[in-house]
């Protein structure tokens, strides 16, 4: 499938998704909203996701503006709609996906920018990035899904810091609250998240895909309910050939070599 707001490439095991509107630091028209949504609903048989910025910013926000978006941020019914449409699918895609997804963050990512790299599974910040939710600035409230998100990663004392007064998170103070997974040089954010993303790619996919799902069951259910949701998943994840793979590359003393299955 061809895109037009972002750039799909695929190696291997591992998809790449290029968010591409450098000229407006990559912010998120609809348009671009559903083009990410697509491209994680045709993972094929990626095992992995990367997803980074073109340019000098990850995502500066959602862009209403945009032709064909309907109507500018904040006007009737016009972000309730794009959210409810768009961007909130979008998220939840991203959020659901059954392989590993990591977000390296290069520049800014405000508003539903910022939804979208914690919405990965591993955020990797440049020192130059930060993290940003102004919503409050123009009387409007974070959204894409930044207030699950923010919460459960740094805390309510923490999130509403960030939401009530709109404050730049750095890469470094990110990392210092556990927001993100690592910050970085800026000239080794690419190389760093690269060689993060091929590991995954090439690691026991159902046993990631299974682990994803009782993070998700951890943060929203009791411990009698995770209990369940281990035992279950270790079922799935024991009758697969990567748990057979490194069974035996255990005995042998050897690094296993997985195949996703």
């Amino acid at each position: 499938m061809s895109y037009e707001t972002i750039r799909v490439d695929r190696d291997g095991p591992l998809l790449t998704i290029t968010l591409n509107r450098p000229e407006r630091l990559n912010a998120m028209p609809p348009a671009m909203a559903d083009e990410l949504g697509q491209a994680f609903y045709d993972l094929g048989d990626a095992r992995a996701v990367l997803i980074t910025g073109e340019g000098k910013g990850f995502c500066s926000g959602a862009d209403l503006s945009a032709r064909g978006s309907g109507s500018a941020l904040g006007g009737k019914g016009g972000s309730h709609e794009a959210l409810i449409n768009h961007y909130n699918p979008a998220i939840s895609q991203v959020v659901r996906a059954s392989v590993p997804v990591i977000c390296a963050v290069n520049g800014p990512a405000a508003g539903v920018g910022c939804s979208l790299a914690l919405a990965a599974d591993f955020t990797i910040a440049a020192k130059s990035a930060y993290f940003l939710q102004a919503f409050v600035n123009i009387g409007l409230v974070p959204d894409g899904g930044s207030t699950w998100l923010l919460a459960r990663a740094i805390g309510r004392a923490r999130a509403t810091r960030m939401m009530m007064l709109g404050e730049k998170i750095s890469g470094t103070q990110a990392e210092e609250w556990g927001l993100v997974y690592k910050c970085v040089e800026d000239a080794d954010l690419m190389t760093e998240a690269r060689a993060l993303a091929e590991k995954l790619a090439n690691g026991p996919t159902v046993a990631y895909a299974t682990m994803k799902r009782n993070i998700a069951t951890a943060l929203d259910q009791n411990l009698q309910m995770v209990l369940l949701a281990e035992a279950e998943g270790q079922r799935i994840a024991g009758a697969t050939k990567d748990a057979m793979e490194g069974g035996m590359a255990f005995l042998q003393k050897r690094k296993a070599e997985f195949k996703g299955q």
